[in-house]
């Protein structure tokens, strides 16, 4: 297939990818999207749970939904997608933003993965600075910090700022690379759909793998429309094969 010519012949040439990816990468691996389909939870819309407001309202709620969506998500597996951009670093230097929560980038073997929204096997507390990853099981929710102050997930919620310091990175990151693969994500949510700016300003080929077309389609040096897993893997085998 032509397309995927032209996509191999700039990587051969690059020397440093970035990829951004989202929710769709990780539906790949069972993780269902917020915005899908099966985005409902107990008759209550993610959208409203995964925000300061419904946290301090509920709780309970907002972290008995995590808890849920903390099983399912360790009992998942990166797929093809994920092992695709992994094995990439053995002839790139490549580096993930990924909006995504879960972890999957760094269970497949990415080695330098920023996550622009947090990670949902961390915790920190309300009010002071304690932060840490999730070991256990938590006796009664919504958890206690030693300060006595309650933990939350260590994520970026609605209306929410993203850590100053991965957003730096992820834009010095965006600002140096010769390629973006936009990959399973329609960049709707600011400010994450503002890298392939930042890419664009330093000459950077910006490539688009997603199922269907995105708002930022015609924005894009190359669209491939299909699954990061099917794409990517296609991408990498051919270059193993060179």
């Amino acid at each position: 297939m032509k397309m995927f010519d032209t996509v191999t012949q700039k990587l051969r040439d690059s020397r440093k990818i970035v990829f951004v990816t989202g929710a769709g990468i990780s539906q790949e691996s069972g993780i269902p999207t917020f915005r899908g389909k099966d985005g409902h939870w107990r008759k209550h819309d993610p959208m409203k749970l995964a925000s300061i407001d419904a946290f301090y309202d509920d709780p309970k709620l907002v972290w008995e939904w995590y808890e849920d969506r903390r099983k399912n998500i360790l009992a998942a597996k990166p797929n093809e997608g994920h092992f695709a951009i992994s094995e990439m670093e053995k002839f790139k230097d490549v580096v993930v933003l990924t909006q995504n929560i879960d972890g999957l980038h760094q269970r497949s073997g990415s080695t330098n993965v920023l996550e622009l929204h947090g990670s949902i096997i961390r915790i920190k507390c309300t009010v002071c600075n304690f932060s840490d990853n999730i070991t256990e099981n938590f006796e009664s929710l919504p958890p206690k910090c030693e300060c006595g102050n309650m933990l939350r997930p260590d994520v970026v919620w609605f209306g929410e700022a993203l850590p100053q310091d991965v957003w730096k990175n992820a834009m010095k990151e965006a600002s140096t690379c010769d390629i973006m693969i936009i990959a399973g994500t329609s960049l709707v949510v600011s400010p994450a759909n503002t890298l392939p700016v930042y890419a664009k300003q330093n000459g950077a080929t910006l490539i688009e793998v997603n199922p269907e077309k995105t708002v930022m389609s015609n924005d894009m040096d190359l669209s491939i429309q299909a699954t990061s897993a099917n794409a990517l893997l296609r991408i990498i085998s051919i270059l193993k094969n060179e």
